[in-house]
Protein backbone atom coordinates (compact mmCIF):
# COMPACT_ATOMS: atom_id res chain seq x y z
CA UNK A 1 0.00 0.00 0.00
CA UNK A 2 1.32 3.55 -0.99
CA UNK A 3 2.45 6.20 1.82
CA UNK A 4 -0.29 8.26 0.57
CA UNK A 5 -3.36 6.25 1.09
CA UNK A 6 -2.72 6.43 4.93
CA UNK A 7 -2.51 10.20 4.98
CA UNK A 8 -5.93 11.16 6.64
CA UNK A 9 -9.05 11.64 4.62
CA UNK A 10 -9.45 15.58 4.91
CA UNK A 11 -6.24 15.71 4.45
CA UNK A 12 -6.33 13.85 1.02
CA UNK A 13 -9.13 16.24 0.18
CA UNK A 14 -7.59 19.37 0.95
CA UNK A 15 -4.82 18.13 -1.05
CA UNK A 16 -7.38 16.91 -4.16
CA UNK A 17 -9.35 20.34 -3.96
CA UNK A 18 -6.05 22.38 -4.12
CA UNK A 19 -4.84 20.66 -7.19
CA UNK A 20 -8.08 21.51 -8.60
CA UNK A 21 -8.55 24.46 -7.98
CA UNK A 22 -4.85 26.00 -9.59
CA UNK A 23 -5.47 23.25 -12.67
CA UNK A 24 -8.93 24.51 -13.06
CA UNK A 25 -7.77 28.19 -13.54
CA UNK A 26 -4.81 26.87 -15.98
CA UNK A 27 -7.14 24.54 -17.81
CA UNK A 28 -9.78 27.65 -18.36
CA UNK A 29 -7.86 29.48 -19.33
CA UNK A 30 -5.86 27.76 -22.46
CA UNK A 31 -5.98 24.19 -23.38
CA UNK A 32 -2.98 22.76 -25.52
CA UNK A 33 -4.97 23.85 -28.74
CA UNK A 34 -4.63 27.12 -30.32
CA UNK A 35 -7.73 28.07 -32.09
CA UNK A 36 -8.36 31.39 -33.39
CA UNK A 37 -12.02 32.80 -32.26
CA UNK A 38 -13.15 33.81 -35.49
CA UNK A 39 -13.14 29.72 -36.64
CA UNK A 40 -14.24 28.25 -34.06
CA UNK A 41 -17.52 30.99 -34.18
CA UNK A 42 -17.96 29.96 -37.62
CA UNK A 43 -17.34 26.05 -37.02
CA UNK A 44 -20.65 26.45 -34.35
CA UNK A 45 -22.63 28.59 -36.96
CA UNK A 46 -21.97 25.69 -40.12
CA UNK A 47 -23.50 23.32 -37.31
CA UNK A 48 -26.75 25.14 -35.78
CA UNK A 49 -25.80 24.99 -32.28
CA UNK A 50 -28.10 28.27 -31.59
CA UNK A 51 -31.26 29.00 -32.92
CA UNK A 52 -32.04 32.28 -30.95
CA UNK A 53 -31.43 35.76 -33.30
CA UNK A 54 -29.90 37.35 -30.43
CA UNK A 55 -28.99 40.15 -33.31
CA UNK A 56 -32.53 40.81 -32.54
CA UNK A 57 -31.61 42.24 -29.10
CA UNK A 58 -30.08 44.81 -27.48
CA UNK A 59 -28.89 43.14 -24.20
CA UNK A 60 -28.48 39.67 -22.81
CA UNK A 61 -28.89 39.22 -19.25
CA UNK A 62 -27.47 36.00 -17.71
CA UNK A 63 -29.20 34.67 -14.74
CA UNK A 64 -27.36 32.03 -12.85
CA UNK A 65 -29.79 30.26 -9.66
CA UNK A 66 -27.26 28.52 -7.69
CA UNK A 67 -30.07 26.97 -4.96
CA UNK A 68 -32.23 25.95 -8.38
CA UNK A 69 -28.79 25.12 -10.59
CA UNK A 70 -30.03 27.02 -13.33
CA UNK A 71 -28.34 29.42 -15.92
CA UNK A 72 -31.23 31.68 -17.44
CA UNK A 73 -30.88 33.72 -20.40
CA UNK A 74 -33.06 36.86 -21.32
CA UNK A 75 -32.76 38.61 -24.24
CA UNK A 76 -33.84 42.39 -23.84
CA UNK A 77 -35.09 44.90 -26.05
CA UNK A 78 -34.95 48.82 -25.40
CA UNK A 79 -38.16 49.47 -24.26
CA UNK A 80 -39.49 46.30 -24.39
CA UNK A 81 -39.67 43.68 -21.25
CA UNK A 82 -36.92 41.00 -21.48
CA UNK A 83 -37.67 37.55 -22.84
CA UNK A 84 -36.63 35.00 -21.61
CA UNK A 85 -35.21 32.59 -24.51
CA UNK A 86 -33.52 29.59 -22.73
CA UNK A 87 -32.52 28.06 -19.38
CA UNK A 88 -29.42 25.74 -18.98
CA UNK A 89 -28.67 23.53 -15.97
CA UNK A 90 -26.00 23.66 -13.55
CA UNK A 91 -24.01 19.87 -14.75
CA UNK A 92 -21.83 20.46 -11.57
CA UNK A 93 -21.53 22.82 -8.39
CA UNK A 94 -19.02 23.88 -5.32
CA UNK A 95 -19.38 25.54 -2.13
CA UNK A 96 -22.66 26.67 -0.96
CA UNK A 97 -24.98 29.59 -0.82
CA UNK A 98 -23.53 33.27 -0.28
CA UNK A 99 -20.69 35.02 -1.82
CA UNK A 100 -17.46 34.36 -2.71
CA UNK A 101 -15.00 35.75 -0.63
CA UNK A 102 -11.64 34.42 -0.81
CA UNK A 103 -9.04 32.27 -2.92
CA UNK A 104 -9.67 28.51 -2.96
CA UNK A 105 -13.18 28.83 -0.74
CA UNK A 106 -14.73 26.86 -3.78
CA UNK A 107 -17.66 29.32 -3.74
CA UNK A 108 -19.34 30.46 -6.93
CA UNK A 109 -19.55 34.49 -6.68
CA UNK A 110 -22.89 36.08 -6.07
CA UNK A 111 -23.41 39.55 -7.61
CA UNK A 112 -23.72 41.41 -10.67
CA UNK A 113 -20.90 41.11 -13.96
CA UNK A 114 -19.68 41.78 -17.12
CA UNK A 115 -17.53 39.60 -19.18
CA UNK A 116 -14.31 39.95 -19.80
CA UNK A 117 -13.54 37.91 -22.79
CA UNK A 118 -14.72 34.46 -24.91
CA UNK A 119 -11.75 31.58 -24.16
CA UNK A 120 -12.12 29.07 -27.40
CA UNK A 121 -8.67 27.43 -26.06
CA UNK A 122 -10.59 25.98 -22.73
CA UNK A 123 -9.90 22.53 -21.37
CA UNK A 124 -13.72 23.08 -20.58
CA UNK A 125 -14.29 23.18 -24.00
CA UNK A 126 -15.59 27.00 -24.33
CA UNK A 127 -15.22 29.28 -21.50
CA UNK A 128 -15.77 32.67 -21.31
CA UNK A 129 -14.84 34.87 -18.25
CA UNK A 130 -16.45 37.21 -15.50
CA UNK A 131 -14.92 40.36 -13.79
CA UNK A 132 -14.51 38.89 -10.54
CA UNK A 133 -13.83 40.53 -8.02
CA UNK A 134 -16.05 43.62 -9.30
CA UNK A 135 -15.62 46.63 -7.51
CA UNK A 136 -18.53 45.92 -4.86
CA UNK A 137 -16.47 42.73 -4.13
CA UNK A 138 -13.39 45.13 -3.81
CA UNK A 139 -14.69 47.01 -1.95
CA UNK A 140 -16.33 44.47 0.97
CA UNK A 141 -12.91 42.76 0.34
CA UNK A 142 -11.41 46.11 1.96
CA UNK A 143 -14.06 47.03 4.09
CA UNK A 144 -13.27 43.31 5.81
CA UNK A 145 -9.76 43.42 5.48
CA UNK A 146 -9.88 40.36 3.39
CA UNK A 147 -6.95 40.20 0.65
CA UNK A 148 -6.73 36.97 -1.86
CA UNK A 149 -10.24 37.26 -2.72
CA UNK A 150 -9.94 34.85 -6.09
CA UNK A 151 -9.84 35.23 -9.58
CA UNK A 152 -10.54 33.34 -12.81
CA UNK A 153 -14.70 32.98 -12.68
CA UNK A 154 -15.39 31.43 -15.65
CA UNK A 155 -18.65 29.80 -17.48
CA UNK A 156 -17.96 27.06 -19.40
CA UNK A 157 -18.42 23.48 -20.68
CA UNK A 158 -18.27 20.23 -18.92
CA UNK A 159 -19.15 19.48 -15.66
CA UNK A 160 -16.16 19.85 -12.87
CA UNK A 161 -15.84 23.55 -10.95
CA UNK A 162 -14.29 25.03 -8.18
CA UNK A 163 -16.36 28.17 -8.14
CA UNK A 164 -17.26 28.65 -11.82
CA UNK A 165 -20.58 27.58 -13.36
CA UNK A 166 -20.23 24.83 -15.64
CA UNK A 167 -23.61 23.95 -18.47
CA UNK A 168 -22.16 21.47 -20.23
CA UNK A 169 -20.19 21.04 -24.07
CA UNK A 170 -23.32 21.34 -25.74
CA UNK A 171 -24.98 24.39 -23.78
CA UNK A 172 -21.88 26.24 -23.87
CA UNK A 173 -21.63 26.16 -27.61
CA UNK A 174 -25.13 27.72 -28.03
CA UNK A 175 -24.33 30.17 -25.14
CA UNK A 176 -20.94 30.92 -25.97
CA UNK A 177 -21.99 31.70 -30.16
CA UNK A 178 -24.80 33.76 -28.65
CA UNK A 179 -22.88 35.83 -26.44
CA UNK A 180 -19.90 36.31 -29.36
CA UNK A 181 -23.16 37.10 -31.98
CA UNK A 182 -24.49 40.28 -29.51
CA UNK A 183 -20.76 41.18 -28.00
CA UNK A 184 -19.64 40.37 -24.82
CA UNK A 185 -20.11 44.37 -23.94
CA UNK A 186 -23.87 43.98 -24.60
CA UNK A 187 -23.89 41.19 -21.70
CA UNK A 188 -24.60 40.91 -18.18
CA UNK A 189 -24.29 38.19 -15.36
CA UNK A 190 -26.20 38.09 -12.10
CA UNK A 191 -25.54 35.62 -9.90
CA UNK A 192 -28.23 35.12 -7.09
CA UNK A 193 -28.60 32.29 -4.34
CA UNK A 194 -31.75 31.47 -4.65
CA UNK A 195 -34.66 32.98 -7.32
CA UNK A 196 -35.91 36.33 -5.32
CA UNK A 197 -38.82 36.59 -7.84
CA UNK A 198 -40.36 33.67 -6.01
CA UNK A 199 -40.48 35.73 -2.55
CA UNK A 200 -37.42 34.10 -0.83
CA UNK A 201 -35.83 35.69 1.91
CA UNK A 202 -31.99 36.68 2.06
CA UNK A 203 -29.56 34.01 3.19
CA UNK A 204 -27.94 34.35 6.68
CA UNK A 205 -24.25 34.52 5.92
CA UNK A 206 -22.19 34.47 9.25
CA UNK A 207 -19.03 35.52 7.91
CA UNK A 208 -20.05 39.30 6.75
CA UNK A 209 -22.28 42.00 7.79
CA UNK A 210 -22.73 43.35 4.70
CA UNK A 211 -25.59 40.59 3.18
CA UNK A 212 -28.35 43.08 2.91
CA UNK A 213 -26.65 45.96 0.89
CA UNK A 214 -25.43 43.02 -1.63
CA UNK A 215 -28.90 40.89 -1.79
CA UNK A 216 -30.46 44.43 -2.37
CA UNK A 217 -28.52 44.73 -5.13
CA UNK A 218 -29.19 41.47 -6.89
CA UNK A 219 -32.77 41.98 -5.76
CA UNK A 220 -32.82 45.05 -7.64
CA UNK A 221 -31.16 43.61 -10.65
CA UNK A 222 -33.79 41.27 -10.83
CA UNK A 223 -36.77 43.46 -10.79
CA UNK A 224 -36.49 43.80 -14.48
CA UNK A 225 -36.97 40.33 -15.17
CA UNK A 226 -40.30 40.26 -14.32
CA UNK A 227 -41.10 37.53 -16.13
CA UNK A 228 -40.98 34.08 -14.21
CA UNK A 229 -39.05 31.26 -15.82
CA UNK A 230 -40.76 28.97 -17.99
CA UNK A 231 -42.43 25.27 -16.76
Amino acid sequence: MSRISHLPFTLLTLLTLIVLFYSCAHWLRRSHSSRELTSVLAELESRSVSDYAVETFDHLTLLGLKAERQLEVYGVKQGGPPELLVSFPFTGFSGRLGPKLREGDLQIPEGIYTVEYLNPNSRYHLSFKLNYPNEFDREMGKRDGRENLGFDIFIHGKSGTVGCIPIGDDAIEELFLMVAKIGIENVSVIIAPHDFRKGRPNPEIKEINWETELYHGIRSALSSLAKMPKG
